[in-house]
């Protein structure tokens, strides 16, 4: 699949399980709440320099276009060393989206109920995954024999920051903030 990305387009980007485009829909926006400060960069300066956005449509496949789109992305902003750290921690959120924050019924509708989105800012980029849950991300302990439930502490490790907020009208935001390398 060749994908091309531009923050300064608006062509979407289909690939059979979300849209991707260069903003959020109008009825999933962001809104006023804290999440603006940190991913619009509000306090930090000028908005950001790029933006890009992924609608996904709930399903466990969508992990796999999400690592594309953030490697497409991050190549269109000649970021190619953020990629393996983003791609991984992007997978982690969008799978938990997935996984945590959806009814099963949500899946495959044809609705993007989880939408993925990158701010390009001087120091930093921002991964930021939007869901219709207001159930807090809730970091777990693994067993050393578990297969998942390490996450949030993957996210943390690679990741010079996460959180999240309350995104009206409904749902929540996850991010994380990864600075960019000194060198490109």
């Amino acid at each position: 699949m060749t994908t091309h990305v531009s923050a300064s387009s608006s062509t979407s980007i289909r690939d059979g399980a979300g849209a991707c485009s260069a903003a959020f829909p109008r009825d999933r926006a962001l809104g006023p709440t804290d999440v603006s400060e940190v991913l619009w960069g509000l306090g930090r300066g000028p908005v950001p320099a790029g933006f890009a956005a992924c609608g996904l449509d709930g399903n466990l496949r969508n992990a796999p276009q999400a690592r594309r789109f953030v490697a497409a992305t991050l190549d269109k902003w000649a970021l190619p060393a953020l990629v393996p750290d983003a791609a991984l921690v992007v997978s982690e959120l969008v799978t938990n989206a997935v996984q945590h924050a959806l009814e099963p019924e949500a899946a495959g509708q044809g609705d993007y109920p989880v939408w993925l989105g990158m701010f390009l800012h001087p120091d930093d980029v921002v991964c930021a995954v939007t869901d219709p849950s207001s159930r807090p991300p809730m970091p777990r302990v693994a067993d050393s024999r578990a297969l998942g439930g390490r996450g949030l502490s993957l996210i943390s490790a690679l990741s010079a920051s996460w959180s999240w907020s309350l995104t009206p009208p409904r749902g929540k935001t996850v991010w994380a903030t990864l600075n960019r390398p000194a060198y490109g």
